[in-house]
């Protein structure tokens, strides 16, 4: 789902989404003179004459909000969506001046930060005044032993974890709800369709505008999310697969867009529709566009991290909990010096880089980083590593799970090992109802069965319960439903 395939997910079939992607245009314009309100950042050229999109953070009180759409509106452009939880404004604007004039307008002061949000133009446009608010969605705040389902027996993937055994315990509660933030769920398919939550689902890709209509939240363009999806809660119902919670409620949040990006605002809405729906999971297998790592040294990319970081940790303070995948580079994570690949929506420019710089959502506090096993309980090949920032492993090497239109297929990345942690965390919060998201974490680090470093491999530092290539170890779903 990105020009880089390993990024994200599936290993092959992705990269044909970024086909028909607009062309960027190229920058025209430069940056107005130093802000008399502070001074000027070190931001990315934007062009001059077409739709941008920008998160404008300021403080989460209905005062600086209003402050904060008045100073777009002052500097030309529009509010397109706002989150006054988080104290986080999605803007467009068609000038390459507009962060300036922003800052400099009469209520710059109640900005506390701005960033474009991509390096191209909008290809979504600019929702109308009257779809804005005729199209927004509402943001008001023991079982016998099981009988095997026909492909269950190819599930390595489910023996690895013990789901197999969790599953004579229990399938999960349908009290807990699952937040797929991916490319869509096929509401068809027969193993997602009885676990589907429709009226939960929702899309987030036009603008970072919820939307809940069904064609706003269904597959267009890629069979990612319904295998995420499949993984974590194909039903139990003598057709395909078994899921790792197989009995609890899936929703389907779309957060990628046709050409395969992810952006902030994307995110961003993801993350709080999954709290402001009183959701207990949510799955990421995805990396936020355009920069693989997000640094503090450019003002859009510290803008975009900050208000994203805001919609995580809203969620999370709203019963959320997250896990992310870790990424298919093959990268230490922990020593980070270079990213060849941003921005991917335009044309990259090798950089170096820090550990200051995150891969998110991954990397963000609270996030369940998964790192990826072979079906041997080895490291995959693609999966990113690194001594202190991977949580767990599970697996993500040729992964059978459903895909859109009803049938089943083989894919790898961590975009399948997450799931699977996401699955767990499901079955964890069956089990314990009452855990904070930061107790379900606690646990899944903790019930994590060890896996040893490989002998003589330099890159596995770290001792055997907590090292770089597997964390705390391979996620365990029997202890997850085990008093």
């Amino acid at each position: 789902m990105r020009p880089s395939v390993t990024r994200l997910g599936a290993s092959a079939g992705a990269a044909a989404l970024i086909l028909g992607l607009a062309v960027a245009v190229a920058p025209t314009a430069a940056a107005h003179a130093d802000s008399p309100n502070r001074p000027h950042p070190n931001w990315q050229p934007v062009p001059d004459g077409v739709t941008m999109s920008y998160v404008v953070n300021t403080m989460a009180n209905n005062g600086q909000m209003q402050k904060a759409g008045r100073a777009v509106a002052d500097a030309g452009g529009t509010v397109v969506q706002e989150w006054p939880q988080i104290g986080v404004i999605v803007a467009h604007a068609t000038h390459a001046s507009f962060r300036d004039d922003l800052l400099d307008s009469r209520f710059g002061n109640a900005v506390q930060s701005v960033g474009a949000t991509r390096t191209v133009a909008v290809t979504e446009g600019t929702p109308s005044a009257a779809a804005l608010a005729a199209g927004k969605a509402s943001t008001d705040d023991a079982n016998a032993a099981p009988t095997p389902d026909p492909l269950e027996a190819q599930q390595w993937d489910m023996q690895q974890i013990k789901a197999d055994q969790a599953h004579a315990i229990t399938d999960g509660s349908r009290d807990v709800l699952v937040g797929v933030l991916d490319s869509g769920i096929d509401a068809t398919h027969p193993d997602l369709a009885p676990n589907l939550d429709t009226a939960d689902s929702v899309g987030c890709t036009n603008a970072g505008v919820p939307d809940q209509s069904q064609a706003a939240w269904v597959p267009t363009t890629s069979t990612h999310g319904t295998h995420v999806a499949g993984t974590i809660a194909a039903a139990r119902n003598n057709i395909g697969i078994v899921g790792v919670a197989p009995n609890v409620r899936l929703a389907s949040v779309k957060v990628v867009n046709d050409a395969g990006f992810i952006y902030p605002e994307y995110a961003i809405c993801g993350f709080m529709w999954a709290a402001m729906r009183h959701m207990d999971v949510t799955n990421n297998s995805y990396f936020i566009d355009p920069w693989f790592y997000w640094c503090n040294d450019g003002a859009d990319q510290q803008a975009g991290k900050e208000a994203v970081a805001r919609a995580v940790q809203w969620s999370e303070d709203h019963g959320v909990v997250s896990a992310a995948a870790a990424g298919n580079e093959n990268t230490d994570l922990a020593h980070k010096t270079t990213d060849p690949g941003s921005p991917d929506d335009s044309t990259p420019v090798t950089r170096p880089i820090n550990n200051a710089c995150l891969d998110i959502p991954t990397e963000l506090p609270g996030v369940a980083t998964v790192a990826s096993t072979t079906q041997a309980r080895a490291k995959s090949s693609f999966s990113n590593y690194g001594e202190g920032v991977i949580d767990v492993a599970a697996p993500g090497s040729s992964v059978l799970s459903t895909v859109v239109g009803g049938g089943y297929r083989l894919m790898s990345g961590t975009s399948m090992a997450s799931p699977h942690v996401a699955g767990v965390l499901a079955l964890l919060k069956s089990t314990h109802p009452s855990a904070s998201p930061a107790m379900l974490l606690a646990l899944l680090r903790a019930e994590a069965d060890d896996a040893a470093c490989p002998v003589g491999d330099a890159r596995c530092t770290g001792p055997t319960a907590d090292n770089a290539f597997f964390g705390e170890g391979i996620a365990d779903a029997l202890d997850a439903v085990t008093p």
